[in-house]
Parts: structure tokens; C-alpha cells; sequence
């Protein structure tokens, strides 16, 4: 078969959108980004694996074994100090942001080359241009957390599931494809424990995607023993690499942890649980995070910063501001304070549980999804200000426009059904939302994994293609060959 078959050529403008993708991600580069606590524990991580050969917190000889992060991104971190501190000893951190510059810009091209493939070529280059100028994605190339490359393995699982899919849609089976999307999840899953939603989500498309093929290579089988056939490959190479990770905590541990903590805290280690469960009674927005949430233990708590929702009656809101007021006493907090504020959530919850199980994870989800995202571009949090800083307002009215367009021309696409495999991409966001919803500190940056999705739907609704139908494609072993 000629090359031009196999490797279809691009239209030469693509390269000037990656070329202002480049700019636009260097020049967050050059101008450092917010840095944040979880950059210090992945680098202490990392720098003790490398070093000690432990992978934990501490320093020396105190260096304590933990299992609260997963792994993926302190090896990163470890892995680009042992090659570049060495040449460049104070700047060694700018290889970082370059590599995850690198890797959201090829995320940004996969993204494209699905939407080319199952979309149009038109589809293709809108993808490629909002993948390229979006500043969120952008933004969080030059900060040291996991977000840039959890996109990656985003557009990478959903790009591989796209060709493994075709393949089963001409009634092929693409065991490369399945494999890579494979990888793609469990690299997802090693940076963030709500990457497993990527594994479930993916998984879930192939086994109903593939179960709906015509007969044809297996016809002597049945479509869903075909179908779990090319899921039982996909599910294989995407959890085989979290094999290492659990045997170490149950070795280590003597627990059953596949993931992380739910509470970030290690075995044996006191683990805060009323606490959140009363934030989750009353949070909705990065707000509370910023001023409360991330306060306990350690700062004080203002009850200022505590928003009328927080007491449902008088007596209530002497009872939470008691508990408050002995926090502040010492900034810890002791099991039995912990105790006590789970058994004033409790009552919350008892009393209004419509809006503890629904309108509450409801508003903090949609808060995440739409509020500007100040957080990466050294804005106020309190963006709306106007008096205070009229020109951070403006910056983020206009952030605020732009995550919108996103989140609007994806759900048109959706709506009109021009979503390639759009219940293996409804079902992703279906899942993140839901599990972020239960969270008790909510962030914008959280919500940043959804933008792989919203960039092809929205290619999809700007190219004004039509209902999406699957396109016969050959198997990704037969063009790596």
C-alpha cells in the first residue's frame, strides 16, 4: 500500500497552530506559574526514591515509607532531576515544564488526529486550534502537578480507543490500539486515583461499541464474546501496571490499596473524616478551599470566611462556631473534635438530605466546571471584586467566557449528536463529575481532565458536521510496521 495511505498527509497550516501552541506554552515558562504545596510533597517523594531508595516523606534517616501520592509523577519528577540537576543545579525544573510542554502539545495533536479521522478534516484543525490556544492546558505546562500529564494520558486513551474502535467497526481487532489505550489508563490511574475513571470509562466504550459491530472476520463468533475479548485486552494492559504499586503497599502496609487514600493519610496515621463530612454539607466553590479546607490543621479558621449556608438555625451556628472557636485553640485537630464535627454533619444531614446528596454535589461540580480559573493565573480568588482590582476582574470575566465557549459548543455537539463514540465520552465525564462531586475541597484544576472531551466535541460542533457514523480504518500494528 503506498505511504501516503498509511500516513495521510497534514495540511502544512497545522504546523503554524502548533507553533503558537510552542509560544504560548513558553511564554507561561518564562513567566513562572502559582506553585503549590503538592509540588513539594512529589518532589520529596521522588528526590527519596532516587536517593534513599524509599518512596516517602521525610528527610534522612527520617524518611517515613507513605502511600497518600501515587507514583507516577515523583518518578517523573525523580527521573528529571537525576538527568538535568547535574548540567543545570537551579534551574533543573524549567526540563520539567519543557517535557510537559512537549507532552500537551502532542496531546493536542492526537486530539486533532481523532477529530480528522472520525469527525472531518475540518473537525481536525478546530481541534488542533483549541487544543493549541487554550490557556488552561497551557497554563498548567509550566506547574509542577499532574494535571498537564493527566491530560495527556486522556488524549492518548481516547485517541487509541477511537482507532481500536474503527477497527472493531470493519470487524478488525486492533490489539495494538487496545493496548496503548490500555497504557494510557493505567498512566492516568498512576498520576491521579480518579484517573481510574478514564480505565472505566474506556473500558465500558470498547465492551459496547464492539459488541454492536457487524459479523465479518469473527463472524463465527458472537459480537459479545468479541466484544469482552477486546475488552479483556484493554482491561489487561491498563491494570497490570498498577500490579508493582499495590503489591508494594500490601507488602509495606499489609493493605489492599490499589490507589490512594481517600483522606491522604498513611496506615496508622490518624485519618480525618468528620471533618470533611461536614465541608461536604455546606462547600461548594474553590473559596472555601482556599480559606477553610485547606486550613485544617494547621491555620486558623475565620468565621468570617464561613458563608451564611454553613448554620441552618441559631443554635446551630453557635454550636459550629464553638467547635470553631476550640480549633483555633491550637490549630489541630484532635479525634474527638474530629468526632464532633461529624456528629454536627450528621444532624445536617439528617435534616436536609435533598441538599447534602444532590444540590450541593450538584453546585460544586457545575463550580468546577464553569468558574474562571484564577488559581493558574495569579488572580484573586474573590475575582468579582470589581473596586479592588478592577483589571483582575476583566482577566477573569474574560477567563470565565472562555472556559464557557468550550463547555457550550461541546454540549451543542453533544446534543446534536456529533460526538464520535459519544457514550464512551459522555460516560468519562459522566463519572469524573460524579466523583468530584463528593469531594469536600473543590478546584477548578480538577475538572481540567474533561477538557481532551470538550475540544473534540466542540471541533465537532464548530466544523458543523453531521450525525457521527463510524468509518472503517485499518489496525494501528499494520501502520507501525
Amino acid at each position: 500500500m503506498p505511504r501516503n495511505n498509511l500516513l495521510p498527509r497534514w495540511p502544512r497550516r497545522w504546523l503554524l497552530w502548533i507553533a503558537l501552541g510552542l509560544a504560548l506554552r513558553l511564554i507561561f515558562i518564562l513567566f513562572p506559574r502559582p506553585t503549590d504545596d503538592d509540588t513539594l510533597d512529589y518532589l520529596q517523594l521522588g528526590h527519596n526514591l532516587l536517593h534513599h531508595g524509599i518512596y516517602g516523606l521525610g528527610i534522612r534517616a527520617d524518611i517515613a515509607p507513605s502511600l497518600f501520592r501515587l507514583p507516577a509523577y515523583p518518578i517523573f519528577l525523580a527521573t528529571c532531576e537525576q538527568l538535568f540537576a547535574r548540567f543545570w543545579p537551579g534551574s533543573w525544573f524549567n526540563a520539567v515544564f519543557v517535557i510537559q510542554a512537549l507532552a500537551d502539545l502532542i496531546a493536542g495533536v492526537l486530539l486533532a488526529a481523532f477529530a480528522r479521522r472520525h469527525v472531518s478534516e475540518r473537525a481536525g484543525e478546530f481541534a488542533l486550534a483549541l487544543a493549541m490556544l487554550c490557556p488552561f492546558t497551557a497554563a498548567y505546562s509550566a506547574i509542577a502537578l499532574t494535571e498537564c500529564l493527566s491530560v495527556f494520558a486522556v488524549a492518548l486513551g481516547v485517541y487509541a480507543a477511537g482507532r481500536a474502535l474503527a477497527a472493531e467497526s470493519n470487524s478488525v481487532r486492533d490489539r495494538t490500539a487496545l493496548i496503548v489505550a490500555g497504557l494510557a489508563g493505567a498512566l492516568g490511574t498512576l498520576l491521579r486515583p480518579d484517573g481510574i475513571v478514564l480505565i472505566t470509562a474506556l473500558g465500558f466504550g470498547i465492551l459496547f461499541y464492539a459488541a454492536r459491530r457487524p459479523a465479518g472476520v469473527y463472524r463465527r463468533r458472537s459480537s459479545l464474546r468479541c466484544a469482552a475479548g477486546a475488552t479483556t485486552t484493554f482491561l489487561l494492559a491498563a491494570l497490570l501496571p498498577l500490579a508493582p504499586w499495590t503489591i508494594r503497599n500490601w507488602v509495606r502496609f499489609g493493605v489492599f490499596e490499589p490507589l490512594a487514600p481517600r483522606y491522604i493519610n498513611d496506615p496508622g496515621e490518624q485519618a480525618l473524616t468528620g471533618v470533611p463530612r461536614w465541608l461536604r454539607t455546606w462547600s461548594v466553590d474553590y473559596v472555601t478551599t482556599a480559606n477553610v479546607a485547606w486550613n485544617i490543621p494547621g491555620a486558623a479558621i475565620d468565621p468570617a470566611d464561613l458563608p451564611p449556608r454553613v448554620f441552618d438555625s441559631p443554635q446551630q451556628r453557635a454550636q459550629t462556631l464553638a467547635l470553631v472557636a476550640e480549633y483555633n485553640r491550637s490549630y489541630s485537630m484532635p479525634a474527638q473534635l474530629d468526632n464532633r464535627f461529624g456528629a454536627l454533619a450528621e444532624q445536617r444531614i439528617h435534616e436536609h438530605p435533598l441538599r447534602y446528596y444532590v444540590l450541593l454535589p450538584v453546585a460544586r461540580a457545575v463550580d468546577m466546571l464553569l468558574r474562571p480559573r484564577t488559581e493558574a493565573f495569579y488572580l484573586d480568588a474573590f475575582w468579582w471584586r470589581w473596586r479592588e482590582h478592577p483589571g483582575q476582574t476583566i482577566c477573569a470575566i474574560l477567563l470565565g467566557l472562555i472556559n464557557l465557549f468550550y463547555v457550550g459548543a461541546a454540549a451543542w455537539a453533544f446534543l446534536r449528536r456529533r460526538v464520535p463514540w459519544a457514550w464512551m465520552a459522555a460516560a468519562y465525564l459522566a463519572l469524573r463529575f460524579l466523583v468530584l462531586a463528593t469531594i469536600h475541597n473543590p478546584e477548578p484544576r480538577y475538572t481540567l481532565e474533561c477538557f481532551p472531551i470538550l475540544i473534540v466535541a466542540a471541533s465537532a460542533a464548530l466544523s458543523g458536521s453531521g450525525i457521527f457514523a463510524p468509518r472503517p480504518q485499518q489496525p494501528m500494528q499494520e501502520l507501525v510496521a
